[in-house]
Order: structure tokens, then C-alpha cells, then sequence
């Protein structure tokens, strides 16, 4: 039995291990016994802190000052966010700076890590236990899984073939009939000409006859069947059959569709709830005359496009930090970066879209289209390219998905034929959605509509009725989070639309202060950064608790 427990579980001493604890040293968070406190202290008194049992851990340990080095740093320098000491407060370094007892910033965050503790305690610990629990069941049915999948096309090949052979079937059956008929009517058909042709031979002798005759009233009674004669019999041609090249791309649709294994990204946040009152926590003033997009990775990198054409660069306090000459005559229409932190623009009046290498600031043409104008463009999880664009008589519109530099896609109309989008030059923002969705703000149209990956229309939002607008709807920027939530600016309506991935209405981002949003973005912590178009400005909003 461990001397240090008894049954009735009296608290030990550390160091002997046997008598009962009196003290404790709240620098070496060590239970203590009466006598061995003065062995615990034998190294020096400065050294420890000892309180009696009962106040373990009352004491606020504070850190040691660097500069002054028999003092303790009570305070935090809010400015320079060091611990500093009463000494370091009096120096000239710190003139005139704001501070803070440490003791008030120590209980902030003790606050912080309670809530922390009882957030992981409560919530994310379990729904980890949950997922570790569902990807144990994927792995024991990892087999069955694929199997019941392969069993799947298999059936559904089996299908095909019975539908392939009652289709062969019916064309044999059809032929077998075809030939009975043929048959009858080839019979019909040649008693019907070698009866003609045995009064054509009789006509023959007749003439022959009356040739040789004399007698004034054959020759005058007779009457030509030549037009008769040259009215030929007609012919019945055998049946044919006209061989189709086999489609192996329609084939394959015939059998169905394999969705893309999909792997969400790392870092999504884990089921964060909407804040009811969402809040600005960011001003970027830019200088553009006219704003229309940002892209960003990070805090740090905040890429932005507008009128004037140079593409610039900030940080999130504002600071310009790169600034790229597009050339472009007036303003590139839209500005992405691609899976690499590269640049993508369009410029519509060249019809062209270019990459820029941020890094070494050289810029390479990428794609240059031929009766359509590239506008605006998002990559998608698996690195191509979606751009959506307009014919050169600006009523046709579409959504082109490049790998690489090869078109492998074109998404334009409905099941039935009919144009997704609306065909004009006007702004068409588009995302891709975390379940491999494609949605477009057709600001025209006045409605997001969205697709998916094969191109096949989900839904279409136009607006909630509870919303208190005084325009109609008219969608400029799209966005989507981690969680699969749409956002998506209503321009005239100054505000923000957040739909789930099925385009239910969540709610509006209406209490701050926007005014004409226009390009939206999403960091990788959820932040929305929303430009404003006439201001210049993007806003950094927190929207989720």
C-alpha cells in the first residue's frame, strides 16, 4: 500500500511520505509536513513561498523582472504588451505609456480558460469522441462499404445490360417482322411484274404482227402503251441498319454518377453559431475611387482590386505592403489567389486572365478567350479555375471550369434547356461550396443561383421575405465559410444574406453600418471582409460566436 494514502485518504507529505501535510510551497507546488519545511528551504528562503495547506495556490507568483532583477513584474505595459516592474514603470522606456496590474489581466484570462475548459469539457471534447467514433465505424466497414458500392454498379451494369438486350431484342423482332412483310409483298410485287411482263412480250408479237400486215384497220385502231410500258415496276430495298459510335462518356452517365471523395479542410471551425449581433472589428481604408474585391489568406496579406486598376496589398492595421501594376485601361474586374498564394485577375477589355507571381512580382498571360469576356473567377478545392463570362453580344452567359489551361467544363442551362443566368455583361460573383456546389450572385437576375458539380441546378434564392429591405434583392459578392454557409452581399439593400448550403435564410448582417458591400472573403478563421464600394473601405466582421 502506498504510505502516502491511508483509508481515509489523509493528504502525505511529498518529501517523507509519511506524516500528514501542514504546508505548501506555491513556487514548487510540493506538499509539506512541519519538519520538512526546513529541508524544502535549506537551498534559500527566496527561493520558496510557503502558506499554510489550506491557502495552497492563493499567492499570485509573478515573473521575475529581466532588468531589475530583485523585483517582480506586477503590472503589464499595454503598449509595448510586456510584464514590467514598479522600477521599469519610472524608466524613460516606458514614459507615458498604459498600464495594467497583472493581477486584473491574470483573472481576464482565468476567466477565459474557465470558459475555454468547460467550451472543450462540454462541447468539442465530445463531438471528437463522436467523430473518432465515426471514423472507427468507417474504417471496421471499410470494405463492406466499397463493396456494397461496387455491388451497386454492378447491378446497376446488369440493368444495363437487360436494357441493352431488350433493346437488341425488340430491333430482331422488329426485323423478323420486317421480313415476313418484305416477303409478301416481293411475292405480290413479282407476279404483279411478270404479269406485265408477259403482256409486254404479247404487245411485242402483236406488233410484230401488224407490221407485216396489210390490213388498214390494225394499223389504224392501234393504240401506244408505251407510257404505260416506261412506268417502271417499283423496288423494295432491304432494311438497313445504321451503327452509332459508342459515346463512352454518355455511356458512363447512363450507369450514374460516383461522387468525389471529399475531404474537408483541416482547421474548419467546429459548429460555430451565428452571432446575433455580428461586429466590426476592422476598418481598411484603401484609396480606391470604386472598390470591388479583396482576397485573402491571412491577416497579412490582404489583396485588393478596383479603380484604379493596381492591385495592392495590406495587412490587417491598414498598412500598405505591395502594390502591382495591372495596366489594365480602367479596372480588372475580379482578383483571386490560388492554391500557391498567387494572383489571378481578369481584364475584360483584352478578354484575358493573367497570374501574378506576388513573390517576384512577375505577371504571365494565362488565358486569353476568343467571342467572350473571362469576369469573375474562384478556385476550387481541387485547384481549377471557375470563371463566368459573357458572349461578345452580351446575351449569353456561362460558367467555364479550366484545369489547368484546358476548358474541361461548361455550365450554361437547365435540364430543360433553359439559360441558368441571366445573358448580360452585369456582375456575376461566383464561390464553390465545401459539398462541391457552384454558386453564382446574378445581380441581374436578383438571385443566387447555385449548382452542382456536374452543373445541374440545386436552388435559387431570391431574397427572404423578412428581411426589411427597401430595394429588391440584387446579390453582388458570394462567399462561403467553413461551415458550408452562403454569404452573399445585397448591394442596394446595404447588407449581408447568410443562407445554409441548402439556401435556407439564416439571417442579415444588417447592424454594421455597410454601405453599397460589393466583394466579400472569408479568412481561414471565418472572418467575413467586405468591401465597400464607394468608400473604400473593407470591413473585417466577426459573424460567429
Amino acid at each position: 500500500m502506498n504510505p502516502q494514502y491511508s483509508l481515509q485518504d489523509v493528504t502525505r507529505c511529498n518529501l517523507c511520505e509519511t506524516a500528514i501535510v501542514h504546508s505548501y510551497c506555491d513556487i514548487c507546488h510540493v506538499n509539506l509536513c512541519k519538519p520538512c519545511v526546513v529541508d524544502h528551504i535549506s537551498d534559500g528562503y527566496d527561493k520558496h513561498r510557503i502558506v499554510p495547506f489550506r491557502k495552497r495556490k492563493s499567492i499570485f507568483i509573478y515573473p521575475k523582472c529581466g532588468s531589475h532583477l530583485q523585483k517582480a513584474c506586477e503590472f503589464q505595459c499595454k503598449t509595448c504588451v510586456v510584464f514590467v516592474c514598479s522600477s521599469c514603470i519610472a524608466s524613460e522606456q516606458h514614459r507615458g505609456h498604459i498600464f495594467v496590474e497583472v493581477v486584473e489581466v491574470y483573472n481576464l484570462k482565468k476567466e477565459i480558460i474557465k470558459r475555454d475548459a468547460a467550451e472543450i469539457e462540454i462541447r468539442i471534447s465530445p463531438t471528437y469522441k463522436e467523430i473518432v467514433h465515426d471514423i472507427e465505424n468507417q474504417f471496421f466497414n471499410f470494405d463492406g462499404s466499397y463493396e456494397n458500392i461496387t455491388t451497386d454498379i454492378n447491378k446497376q451494369g446488369e440493368e444495363l445490360h437487360k436494357e441493352i438486350d431488350l433493346v437488341i431484342n425488340e430491333m430482331k423482332t422488329e426485323i423478323s417482322e420486317m421480313k415476313v412483310k418484305h416477303r409478301d409483298l416481293l411475292h405480290k410485287h413479282l407476279v404483279k411484274t411478270k404479269q406485265k411482263h408477259a403482256l409486254i412480250k404479247r404487245t411485242l408479237l402483236e406488233l410484230k404482227e401488224i407490221q407485216k400486215s396489210n390490213v388498214v384497220s390494225l394499223t389504224i385502231d392501234y393504240n401506244s402503251k408505251i407510257s404505260e410500258f416506261n412506268k417502271l415496276p417499283s423496288k423494295t430495298l432491304l432494311p438497313t441498319f445504321t451503327s452509332k459510335p459508342i459515346d463512352h462518356k454518355k455511356l458512363r452517365s447512363f450507369l450514374g454518377n460516383i461522387t468525389p471523395l471529399y475531404i474537408a479542410k483541416e482547421g474548419n471551425i467546429l459548429s460555430a453559431e451565428l452571432l446575433d449581433y455580428p461586429e466590426v472589428v476592422a476598418i481598411i481604408p484603401t484609396g480606391y475611387d470604386k472598390l470591388r474585391k479583396v482576397s485573402c489568406i491571412n491577416e497579412e496579406q490582404i489583396w485588393t482590386s478596383g479603380q484604379p486598376s493596381d492591385l495592392k496589398c495590406f495587412n490587417i492595421k491598414g498598412a500598405l505592403l505591395q502594390t502591382i501594376n495591372t495596366f489594365v485601361r480602367k479596372c480588372s474586374i475580379d482578383i483571386i489567389l490560388d492554391i500557391d498564394g498567387d494572383l489571378i485577375y481578369t481584364d475584360w477589355f483584352t478578354k484575358t486572365v493573367y497570374k501574378v507571381d506576388v513573390k517576384n512580382d512577375q505577371t504571365e498571360e494565362l488565358i486569353r478567350l476568343q467571342g467572350w469576356t473571362p469576369c469573375y473567377m474562384c478556385v476550387t478545392s481541387t485547384g481549377d479555375l471557375l470563371v463566368t463570362m459573357y458572349n461578345d453580344d452580351e446575351n449569353q452567359s456561362k460558367v467555364v471550369r479550366f484545369s489547368g489551361l484546358t476548358e474541361t467544363q461548361t455550365i450554361q442551362f437547365d435540364e430543360k434547356g433553359k439559360p441558368l443566368y441571366s445573358g448580360n455583361i452585369h456582375t456575376k460573383y461566383i464561390t464553390e461550396n465545401r459539398n462541391h456546389d457552384i454558386c453564382v450572385a446574378d445581380s441581374s437576375a436578383g438571385a443566387v443561383v447555385v449548382v452542382n458539380q456536374e452543373g445541374k441546378l440545386r436552388y435559387r434564392y431570391s431574397g427572404d421575405p423578412s428581411v426589411d429591405t427597401f430595394r429588391p434583392f440584387e446579390p453582388y459578392g458570394v462567399i462561403t465559410d467553413s461551415q458550408g454557409r452562403i454569404l452573399t452581399a445585397d448591394r442596394r439593400n446595404h447588407c449581408i444574406h447568410i443562407l445554409d448550403q441548402n439556401v435556407t435564410f439564416l439571417r442579415c448582417i444588417d447592424n454594421c453600418d455597410l454601405n453599397n458591400p460589393w466583394g466579400l472573403c472569408v479568412d481561414k478563421s471565418d472572418n467575413l471582409f467586405v468591401c465597400e464600394y464607394y468608400d473604400g473601405n473593407i470591413k473585417k466582421i466577426k459573424y460567429l460566436k
